[in-house]
């Protein structure tokens, strides 16, 4: 009979299990917990858990998952989750068996809590070290260096003393500064604003054409929207009437240009320059 009770309980936990939402980020989901509990759980957790989760929670020398991505741990608010898996055990499909723990509740919850201190505070894969934020110094260039660059190469389209006037000054964040004119986009607009878009113009050989907005181009169409807002999209081989030429003006050509020859020197020395336009 007890076994059948263990056998019925870990089947509801199971299916409770199931029926929860998906998990969401584990900072937002619950509130920090009491840090003497969190304290204790350490302990806890060193001396229950660590041989088969790691350290880290990321899974151990024993073989066991990696807790920071368990559906358990991350639906799971108070140990109402993970205190059935702890009592009865687990054998996952595929996976490697956990035995059960005769633990206290009050044991497993302090587990539960430090358990959740440490999702909580886990960073994305990517994310820089934990620890202060390094602020970087992009001013590294030179700004005699950059003044001939900009002449060079710049001054088809800008103008220190016109568009770009009082940059510096404008722009005091060197970061934004410098995204900006790599990017083409207009001084101190949103990262999230588009660029000049490019303005195409079909002409076709019975002598008509038609302009708007560029969509997409390639060996075999050629779309746009009209001034007017109607989408329009030719065949480039064997249309009727047939396209004699298609000429693109894309004001972003420059910038676009310079992606694949600009140096690290030469981004920091016009930076330098234009930080220097007050």
């Amino acid at each position: 009979m007890r076994c059948a009770w263990t056998f019925l309980l870990v089947i509801s936990a199971e299916a409770a299990l199931a029926a929860q939402p998906p998990p969401t980020f584990p900072a937002q989901q619950r509130p920090p917990g009491d840090p003497a509990v969190i304290a204790r759980g350490s302990s806890l957790y060193a001396i229950q858990c660590r041989s088969c989760h790691g350290m880290d929670l990321r899974g151990g020398d024993m073989g066991g998952p990696n807790l920071l991505r368990s559906p358990i741990v991350l639906n799971d608010q108070a140990g109402e989750a993970i205190a059935p898996v702890v009592i009865n055990g687990r054998n996952p499909p595929g996976g490697k068996p956990m035995p059960p723990l005769p633990l206290p509740r009050e044991d497993i919850d302090a587990i539960s809590e430090y358990i959740h201190s440490v999702v909580a505070s886990a960073q994305p894969q990517g994310a820089p070290p934990a620890g202060a934020k390094v602020e970087l110094n992009l001013l590294v260039g030179n700004s005699t260096k950059g003044k001939r660059y900009f002449e060079a190469r710049c001054t088809s389209c800008h103008s220190a003393t016109g568009d770009l006037a009082g940059i510096g000054a404008r722009l005091a964040n060197i970061e934004q500064l410098q995204n900006s004119w790599v990017s083409g986009r207009r001084f101190g607009t949103p990262a999230a604003t588009s660029p000049r878009p490019a303005v195409v113009t079909v002409k076709f050989e019975d002598g008509s054409d038609v302009s708007g907005t560029l969509q997409r181009l390639d060996d075999f169409t050629v779309s746009l929207v009209t001034p007017e807002g109607q989408y329009r999209n030719f065949t480039r081989r064997g249309a009727n009437p047939r396209i004699a030429d298609v000429d693109i003006n894309d004001p972003m050509s420059g910038h676009r240009s310079l992606f694949a020859k600009l140096t690290d020197d030469d981004m920091h020395d016009v930076t330098a320059y234009l930080a220097g336009l007050k």
